[in-house]
């Protein structure tokens, strides 16, 4: 016989772990479904260089994890304990000087003002305004259901810090850099900051937004926190809470079609022939084609929601990962001018100027080059130094993250062609900023392509990490959207707000979203973005 379930969720990514957990302890008769032998999704740690050293392959650095309401509610604090790093972000520089970006307000701004003191002021204005900003009206939104665009514009216009938020939202966040700031090196942190780790450049720089990543930029209280042991323990953290509330894993599973009765989705058929049917609910967390063309079929959807479906659009870059294990830590040649260079959680290398740091992404976004030697360019860091249980005791390991066109040059057998070589480049342009890179000191090494990664992760279509582009077009009123014309079916997962990256926000609130159709009492207290913009009056 069939199995039966009062809801079934495909993907036990993060934010299907997160919405299994939530409804299960609700009381529902959860199915989880796992194509791939292990969960969590893009949340993997694996000894992919010597036993014993632990490479976080897709995500590593997590924002501001630990004050988020999925955390709180499933207490996840004594099984998945986070670190906070003390410095989020350096820049080291050719000409010996660094750049870092601390915690505390004061040594940021004594490490700019190292650079252009009119700057270092400028950010201590901003960084009060911004942390504002972010605690009353980016936070609160983060975790909500969008307001109509009418409804938060008029909600924010009523206090003079919605307004300002409003303000900063409408201007391309290239020309307030441009604007507030007057050094390079400080402009191109900020960028580097500002673009998540230089990828989602022409979004986060030439388009304006409303989500307020500008305002983000210039918080430093509310950063990226490091999971302790790797990225993985937190997928196993929301596994455990998951069955502990009576929730049902299913691995190894594929599913064919999203079962539709009489225009309500009633089951997932598998390619292994079986049907799971499922009373109230049918959620996907992988990405929208997937979904809508794979699992419903286009002939089941309305014109309208299939010309949705037809522009929703994907990064036009992937990455290209380099995975070291080491004798000992990178050592920067700046730190004598800056010494906390080298226990920062997050390296911006190579980017020294603006225009270095937009043709590059020129070439790989629009060009679809692969990148010159010239200009090679990459975010990196040494998670080891922040957490040294991820390598045997006095071991490090290390990673960069490097641009690269899906197909480069054309073709996407390119980049398996010279992954080899490219890594010895972006080693050889490490190495002008840490010497100690040599070869004696790098024991193991691991190169991964897009080819790899959406090989294992089906849904990052076209090698988008994020499963849909963070343009203006695509984020917070004008994102994916919870619910579909077909009764019964829900998007859960990276295409709806707040979008892709570990946030756990669309499973957190789908299951707020299909808790108020099917009229459950909900267990927890969810976030009400309404009263937190009313409260700024």
């Amino acid at each position: 016989m069939a199995q039966t379930f009062d809801g079934i969720i495909i993907g036990s990514g993060q934010h299907g772990l997160i919405l299994g957990a939530y409804l299960a302890k609700a009381g529902l008769k959860i199915a989880l479904l796992e194509r791939r032998q292990m969960y969590g999704g893009g949340l993997t740690t694996e000894e992919r260089t010597l036993p014993g050293f632990y490479h976080n392959l897709h995500s590593i650095n997590h924002f501001d994890l630990t004050n988020t309401p999925w955390y709180r509610d499933l207490e996840l604090e004594a099984t998945v304990p986070y670190i906070t790093p003390r410095h989020e972000f350096a820049q080291p520089h050719r000409d010996g000087t660094a750049l870092v970006f601390s915690r505390d307000i004061d040594e940021t701004c004594a490490s700019i003002a190292q650079f252009s003191q009119r700057d270092a002021e400028t950010f201590r204005e901003w960084n009060r305004k911004g942390e504002q900003m972010t605690r009353k009206i980016f936070l609160a939104e983060r975790f909500a259901a969008p307001l109509s665009k009418e409804e938060r514009e008029s909600l924010l216009e009523t206090s003079a810090l919605g307004r300002e938020f409003l303000a900063i939202t409408r201007r391309q966040p290239l020309d307030v850099v441009n604007e507030l700031f007057e050094h390079e090196k400080v402009k191109v942190l900020f960028l580097f900051k500002l673009s998540l780790f230089g990828t989602v450049l022409r979004e986060a720089l030439y388009d304006s937004s409303p989500v307020g990543s500008t305002v983000r930029a210039f918080d430093l209280t509310t950063g990226y926190q490091l999971c302790k042991g790797g990225s993985w323990n937190l997928a196993r953290g929301l596994m455990e809470r998951f069955i502990a509330a009576g929730g049902t894993f299913l691995n190894q599973v594929e599913p064919e079609r999203i079962v539709v009765t009489d225009g309500r989705a009633t089951g997932v058929e598998l390619t292994d022939g079986r049907t799971l049917n499922a009373r109230q609910f049918v959620a996907s967390t992988v990405d929208v084609h997937q979904t809508f063309e794979q699992f419903v079929g286009r002939e089941q959807l309305p014109p309208a929601y299939l010309e949705k479906l037809d522009r929703f659009h994907y990064t036009s870059w992937t990455l290209f990962g380099l995975h070291l294990a080491l004798n000992e830590p990178p050592r920067y040649a700046s730190n004598r001018f800056n010494p906390h260079v080298d226990v920062a959680m997050k390296h911006n290398i190579g980017s020294e100027t603006i225009d270095g740091l937009f043709k590059l992404h020129a070439d790989v976004a629009t060009r679809q080059n692969v990148p010159s030697v010239e200009d090679i360019q990459f975010g990196a860091g040494t998670m080891t130094l922040i957490d040294p249980s991820q390598a045997p005791p006095g071991k490090h390991t290390a990673y960069a993250w490097h641009l690269m066109p899906l197909a480069p040059n054309g073709s996407r057998q390119v980049a398996d062609e010279i992954r080899e070589s490219f890594a010895e480049q972006i080693l050889d342009k490490w190495r002008e900023y840490a010497p100690n890179l040599t070869n004696d000191n790098i024991v193991g090494r691991y190169v991964y392509t897009a080819n790899d990664y959406t090989g294992q992760l089906i849904n990052m279509r076209h090698g988008d990490i994020f499963m849909g582009a963070l343009s203006a077009d695509q984020v917070l009123y004008n994102h994916w959207g919870y619910r579909t014309p077909i009764a019964g079916l829900y998007m859960a997962g990276s295409p709806t707000h707040p979008n892709g990256a570990i946030s756990g926000g669309g499973g957190y609130i789908a299951a707020g979203v299909i808790a108020d159709d099917l009229g459950l009492k909900k267990w927890w207290a969810p976030v009400d973005v309404r009263q937190a913009l009313e409260a700024l009056r």
